[in-house]
């Protein structure tokens, strides 16, 4: 097969923990050419959807993750699968190159699909299920989001449309500075927030299950750094092996039949103790910790999801 990857510069990732990598890696093992492109070489020309980039072989050499041919124009209907795997913010950069890659539905499987990516984004997906969730506003008044803290305590506050634990505050029913980050918060962005009910059980760490087509496949934990609220492997969490509890499979079965319905191959849902807070669509990771932890091909069940979606 034919696969592009629209993602983040290649040169920059790290070998060992990258999943796009991983999953770049596991097609090329399986006889597929492989393309390489950033998404601001995505364009529509007169009826084509088409990008810029370099044909690609990945290799797990530190520092000189692939080899790329020369930059040459292609048109992505030509392709058997893209992937649409560069980092959030989910700004409107992002939202474009959905709509974008959205008119290659008719030729080519967008993984995740793009439509359902740009409807779903993974802080207001969760609100499809809420008795699996921690208590949860959506607000930019500022009135709104102290009366949730005044109800339920400590918060943590967050950006909407943020990504790798940035932007994540918490704070406790005390805490003066609520009014000065929400200034800080809507001086630069028009979006709202997203505040929830702090849970404790973050200390003992925040599970990020794996979902393929819809499948729980596994799970890792991210323990938070000493004197961090955060557990984000972006920000020191640390990765720890894990099993699963009856309630992450009582999640995963709520929410697995409308992922895979969605076209939404690969997933990562984030699970602290027994509270569901995020269902990732956009640019998921964790597989190749995974893939350590429990020995099991991860990104091989992945690309056995979409050979069999195109059979």
């Amino acid at each position: 097969m034919k696969i592009a990857f629209q993602m983040d510069p290649i040169g920059d990732v790290n070998i060992n923990a990258d999943s796009t990598f991983r999953l770049a890696e596991e097609a090329q093992a399986r006889g597929h050419s492989l393309f390489f492109y950033t998404p601001d070489h995505l364009a529509y020309q007169e009826g084509r959807v088409t990008a810029r980039g370099h044909d690609m072989t990945v290799q797990r050499v530190e520092g000189d993750p692939a080899k790329l041919g020369p930059r040459k124009e292609v048109d992505l209907a030509e392709f058997d699968v893209v992937w649409l795997r560069q980092d959030p913010p989910f700004d409107m950069h992002y939202i474009t190159s959905t709509h974008l890659l959205d008119r290659l539905r008719e030729t080519t499987l967008v993984v995740n699909d793009p439509f359902w990516v740009r409807n779903y984004p993974e802080k207001l997906l969760v609100l499809n299920f809420p008795d699996l969730t921690p208590p949860t506003t959506i607000a930019r008044d500022l009135d709104t989001i102290r009366a949730f803290r005044e109800k339920h305590g400590d918060v943590i506050l967050k950006p909407l449309y943020g990504n790798g634990g940035a932007g994540v505050f918490k704070l406790t029913q005390g805490d003066s500075n609520l009014s000065s980050l929400y200034e800080l918060f809507t001086g630069f962005s028009r979006e709202p927030l997203i505040v929830q009910k702090f849970l404790p059980a973050v200390s003992k760490g925040d599970k990020r299950v794996i979902l393929v087509d819809g499948e729980c496949v596994g799970a890792i934990n991210r323990v938070p750094a000493d004197g961090e609220t955060r557990s984000n492997m972006h920000v020191g969490g640390r990765p720890e092996k894990v099993g699963l509890t009856d309630r992450d499979r009582e999640i995963c079965d709520r929410i697995g039949p409308l992922l895979k319905e969605k076209g939404q191959i690969f997933v990562g849902i984030d699970v602290i103790g027994d509270y569901l807070t995020e269902i990732n669509v956009t640019s998921p990771t964790g597989i190749q910790e995974l893939e350590r932890f429990d020995g099991v091909n991860i990104a091989g069940k992945v690309w056995d999801a979409i050979e069999a979606r195109l059979k």
